[in-house]
């Protein structure tokens, strides 16, 4: 019965995270095609997220954050810090949203996967792996129909970004588990850390932030700060203390299709049939993973 009372949160805080992320890629998508750079996206991400943390830093103390270690601190802001959605942005300028939407929960499954066997005691059954696989196996099928001959040059370089921030975010995962974080705390010190370096970004970085509206600037504060940057990082480091990396990279799937969903009423983006295929195919992969038996931790 414990059990069941840490994994209904857990469920429901992870669905919330899809839908999070979803709206993020697509309000990020139609920014970046309007006014706005991919620092000046991450610098909103987290101003406002900063917002968020600082009522909590200030009711609850910096003795936690204090306890975590600056080494350690530090480590997990370059990994699920500013650097990350500077890469995911940097990305979307180059590849389609739907690249992004698949490969960054797709690398994230992989290399949870992956890390989860070299740096803890977790262990995948072979149901498990069979699930992963056939999530994997759906998401670059996803990405298939959108490349063109035109430009793919850049649009590689876009989803080597995309891959590469999935393995950030991924190792970012394990070692909260590995190091028993708190969310609050993981969240409180991500997000404070990352706001250290952002005048030098308002200085010296490219900007649109003075061709956009106030109302597009404030949008994407909620979106990519209180939303994406506080609420979201929050809900996965959740779901990872309570479930596991693995398991908690098991939501990420959702959020191609989320995406998809969302960008088809508010782009006008609407997926091939390969797409609705591969989309199936990640269905079956997670129905698949999600009733697998976890196999014994090793001694």
């Amino acid at each position: 019965m414990a059990e069941d009372r840490n994994t209904k949160p857990a469920i429901l805080a992870g669905l919330a995270m899809i839908g999070i992320y979803a709206v993020q890629f697509v309000a990020a998508r139609f920014s970046l095609r309007e006014h706005l750079t991919a620092t000046d996206l991450a610098t909103l991400r987290f101003v406002g997220a900063g917002m968020v943390m600082l009522s909590v830093v200030w009711r609850s103390g910096l003795a936690t954050g204090k306890a975590l270690g600056w080494r350690r601190a530090l480590t997990l802001a370059v990994l699920a810090g500013l650097p990350y959605p500077i890469i995911i942005n940097w990305g979307l300028t180059y590849a389609p949203a739907a690249h992004g939407a698949a490969l960054c929960p797709a690398s994230i499954v992989f290399f949870s996967f992956v890390l989860s066997h070299i740096a803890t005691t977790d262990k995948a059954s072979r149901q498990r792996t069979i699930g992963v696989a056939a999530i994997i196996a759906g998401l670059i099928l996803f990405i298939a129909p959108v490349r063109t001959d035109t430009g793919m040059k850049d649009v590689l370089f876009g989803d080597l970004l995309f891959i590469g921030s999935g393995m950030m975010f991924a190792a970012y995962a394990v070692l909260v588990r590995r190091w028993r974080v708190d969310p609050v705390t993981a969240t409180a010190t991500v997000v404070l850390l990352s706001c250290v370096p952002l005048p030098l970004l308002y200085f010296f970085a490219p900007s649109g932030l003075r061709a956009a509206s106030v109302a597009e600037i404030a949008s994407q504060i909620v979106i990519q700060g209180f939303l994406a940057g506080a609420a979201a990082m929050f809900l996965y480091t959740y779901v990872v203390r309570q479930l596991g990396s693995q398991t908690a990279s098991l939501f990420m799937p959702c959020v191609p299709i989320a995406t998809v969903l969302i960008a088809m009423m508010v782009l006008g983006e609407t997926p091939t049939g390969t797409q609705f295929a591969a989309i199936l195919i990640m269905a079956a992969g997670m129905a698949f993973s999600a009733i697998a038996r976890p196999a014994a931790k090793a001694a």
